[in-house]
């Protein structure tokens, strides 16, 4: 595998860079993107490659996956884990961090996947990797906009598995549960800040407390169990379309599956109380 080649977005914590080093030590040369750079330098100390790389920039985007076919003159498998969750009231997200959220999470991934894959059919072989969530699958209240992306990122894969089988190129979708990253901290953070007052702070409270629940912080996966996975759907000949992994993934997954749309809802509200 040493003349593969990767990019992961969103490396420079939690899952991204957990990935990065998962990917490095089966062999691939990757590289590792983040608007913060500064803190991908335990990367590079590792042997992985970093760069600059703002997923909603069309500069930035461009700008790295030419460095990386400039260097290699391939690109294997592109690895989209960017992304972020802020949570409030419906009523209370402005809407321009709701169309923020799309550009991270859905457009920033979408316009990634336009620039690597010339290269890639050119290859006639590639795999693309999207970092979704059991928030894909599920929903919670406080949470709409961001399970509105990792819905749409979902029906994206599965459209874009169909337009590029014939090239070569596999497509997967990852669905993490709960994991121990800076993620929980920032749609925390957003919640109260957005909803923590007014008419919908009841609910609000109630969901930042599940969402601080230090019982539920302790049972939380590393981010390394999603990078294991990551790296099994990159090297084996034919990956499965989806990888559920992490705190809880597949029990919810199968509740959603079984359970119809008013009993779940009663069961997330049960949950909160």
């Amino acid at each position: 595998m040493s003349q593969k080649v990767a990019l992961v977005t969103g490396a420079s914590a939690g899952i991204g860079e957990a990935t990065a080093l998962a990917l490095h030590d089966l062999g691939f040369t990757v590289y590792g993107g983040a608007r913060r750079v500064e803190r991908m330098r335990p990367l590079e100390q590792r042997g992985v490659r970093t760069l600059a790389l703002d997923v909603t920039d069309e500069r930035s985007a461009r700008e790295a996956v030419d460095r990386i076919l400039i260097d290699t003159g391939r690109i294997d498998l592109l690895v989209n884990n960017a992304g972020y969750g802020s949570y409030g009231a419906v009523e209370e997200v402005p809407i321009d961090e709701g169309r923020r959220q799309f550009e991270v999470n859905l457009f920033g991934a979408a316009r990634l996947i336009q620039l690597v894959l010339p290269a890639m059919r050119e290859q006639r072989s590639g795999r693309i990797v999207n970092v979704s969530s059991v928030g894909g699958k599920i929903h919670t209240p406080m949470g709409a906009w961001y399970h509105a992306t990792k819905f749409a990122l979902e029906g994206f894969s599965d459209a874009l598995r169909t337009e590029v089988a014939d090239f070569g190129i596999d497509v997967v979708v990852i669905e993490p549960g709960a994991i121990r990253t800076e993620w929980g901290g920032i749609a925390l953070d957003r919640l109260r800040a957005v909803s923590g007052q007014g008419a919908y702070a009841p609910l609000a409270d109630a969901v930042a407390s599940a969402m601080s629940d230090e019982r539920m912080a302790d049972r939380a996966s590393p981010p390394s169990s999603i990078a294991m996975v990551i790296g099994r759907a990159a090297s084996t000949r034919r990956p499965r379309t989806r990888y559920a992994a992490g705190f809880g993934a597949k029990p919810l997954l199968a509740l959603r599956r079984v359970l119809p749309d008013r009993a779940f809802d009663a069961l997330v509200r049960r949950a909160l109380r």
